[in-house]
């Protein structure tokens, strides 16, 4: 429910674009290796963020089944197949692009997200999507004090943040816990994953006099090394929060979630 699973807007990567990944790629079921690449391709499929594309002889373990169907995807045709990796089988799992398709991709399979145990660029795990090499997640200190109100209450008052600028979101304020009032905040037990922050540590609601406001803090005590500078700060939804930034308060952007 958080920006966390948010699309990225792109007005810059065409769909049915394919570039080559820079990185190591690998893929894991049951503990085992799917794949392990240098040759991996990106392609967009649509513009919020790209998939990966596999050459099938860097299969290192499993076997595709063909399915027997085809089906036409936003960069071409291609034909859907079940991955088996020892007793593990996951059905409809794989895409192997087909004549129609960007001749860069002949060859290569686009394994559905789920379908995988793990996924690692290098040996960093990536989480819910690939990263789009068009997205920068920048954490930035500042002196600039918020304030964060809901219903004339005081939830937050710091003298000064972490600015988080993700492309295609508002920016995030990220607080100390010192100056957030915990104890009128409930603990969630929701958990959301972002590809360029890492997986959520907590989440708060918040019960007024005049309603309840569901999942409106988090914070990552353990975020990825490019969000390193939030790791057990707090944030707000700006869209569900009274936030005054350096003594104004600023409009609530619309909802952007996925």
């Amino acid at each position: 429910m958080a920006d966390e699973s948010v699309q990225h807007p792109s007005l810059i990567v065409p769909i049915g674009h394919v570039e080559p990944v820079p990185r190591r790629l690998r893929g894991t079921i049951g503990g085992r290796v799917v794949f392990d690449t240098r040759r991996a391709l990106y392609v967009w499929e649509w513009r919020a963020y790209p998939q990966f594309c596999i050459p099938v002889e860097d299969m290192v373990d499993g076997v595709l089944t063909d399915d027997g169907h085809s089906e036409k995807r936003s960069p071409g045709p291609a034909r859907r197949h079940t991955l088996r990796v020892g007793a593990e089988v996951r059905e409809g799992a794989a895409w192997v692009w087909e004549e129609g398709a960007p001749e860069r991709l002949h060859g290569t399979v686009r394994f559905e997200w789920e379908a995988l145990d793990s996924w690692f660029e290098e040996d960093e795990p990536v989480y819910v999507h690939p990263r789009s090499p068009y997205t920068r997640v920048d954490a930035l200190r500042s002196s600039s004090s918020v304030r964060v109100e809901l219903d004339g209450t005081v939830l937050a008052d710091a003298p000064h943040c972490v600015k988080l600028f993700e492309t295609g979101l508002p920016t995030r304020y990220y607080l100390d816990r010192m100056h957030v009032d915990l104890t009128r905040l409930r603990p969630s037990d929701t958990v959301t994953s972002c590809p360029y922050k890492g997986t959520t540590s907590h989440y708060w609601s918040f019960d007024s006099d005049t309603g309840t406001h569901e999942g409106i803090a988090w914070a990552y005590d353990f975020p990825t090394v490019h969000a390193n500078r939030i790791a057990g700060m707090v944030a707000f939804y700006n869209e569900h929060v009274d936030l005054h930034v350096d003594g104004r308060l600023l409009p609530r952007p619309s909802l952007r979630r996925g």
